[in-house]
């Protein structure tokens, strides 16, 4: 078990996402995973029927145990649904001088429809937390035009997308490019050295429920482990690739992946 990664993010009751998705992706790669949740959900493969909010103190509360005993290698943050906790959470990464490499997850919208950051939440997450506290962003398309309040449609809108949200400070920023339609997904890796890209063919799955989560786990977990970051970003879309493919096919909507499809089987 190599790896420490701390994941700050919202509990799927349905497992498909959230925390649950990240545990099974830090575990299925070799690493240790552990927690500090913001939000529990009722939820299953149809939709988000209710989120109940975690105090934001006790958000951070569980961060700093966390922090203090086991440490971290790196830091994912998924949802933090609301504007205090995002504020929680910046005001006490302030207090660190070796913060761990964060990969944010700028996670505002299920794979249902469903809002799951509040409105001043996004900008907060904007203001506070992109920039000063990132080592790699990973929107995707809705999120990037919300956070940069840009339409992207062409793959040269991702791109200058990718280059609006780099200046804001992070280190990289991973332009995930799933919700455009082609026979290819092209994902961009946008960084001070230029622009490196992804592509492989999409597959053709209404079980892509937590793929978002799945893969900035994923990309944490390789930087825990010490990979480069074009590296960590190559590795974790091949586990997705592989996650969806080989999907149980459980739930009636938006199901989720095959998280342990690394794992050894024993007999």
């Amino acid at each position: 078990m190599q790896g420490r990664v701390l994941i700050i993010a919202g509990s799927d009751s349905g497992g498909g996402a959230g925390i649950q998705a990240d545990i099974k992706t830090v575990t299925a790669l070799g690493g240790y995973a552990a927690t500090a949740i913001t939000a529990l959900t009722a939820q299953n493969t149809l939709g988000v029927e209710a989120i109940e909010a975690i105090p934001a103190d006790f958000v951070v509360r569980q961060i700093d145990m966390v922090l203090k005993d086991i440490g971290a290698d790196a830091i994912k943050i998924g949802m933090l649904h609301r504007k205090e906790v995002v504020e929680a959470v910046a005001g006490y990464f302030n207090q660190i001088e070796d913060l761990p490499p964060v990969i944010l997850d700028p996670v505002m919208i299920a794979k249902g429809g469903a809002a799951l950051v509040a409105a001043e939440a996004s900008q907060a997450i904007k203001s506070r937390l992109i920039g000063p506290h990132t080592h790699i962003l990973t929107p995707n398309i809705p999120e990037a035009e919300q956070l940069t309040g840009m339409k992207i449609a062409r793959l040269s809108d991702m791109e200058k997308a990718g280059r609006l949200l780099l200046d804001m400070g992070p280190i990289a920023v991973l332009m995930k490019g799933g919700h455009r339609e082609g026979d290819e997904v092209v994902d961009l890796l946008v960084s001070p050295e230029g622009v490196q890209t992804f592509t492989h063919p999409r597959v053709d799955s209404r079980h892509t429920h937590g793929t978002g989560c799945t893969l900035s786990s994923a990309i944490a977990t390789g930087i825990a482990q010490g990979l480069p970051v074009a590296k960590a970003v190559s590795r974790a879309l091949r586990y997705v690739e592989i996650a969806i493919r080989e999907a149980p096919g459980y739930g009636a909507g938006h199901g989720p992946l095959n998280h342990g499809h690394t794992v050894i089987r024993f007999d």
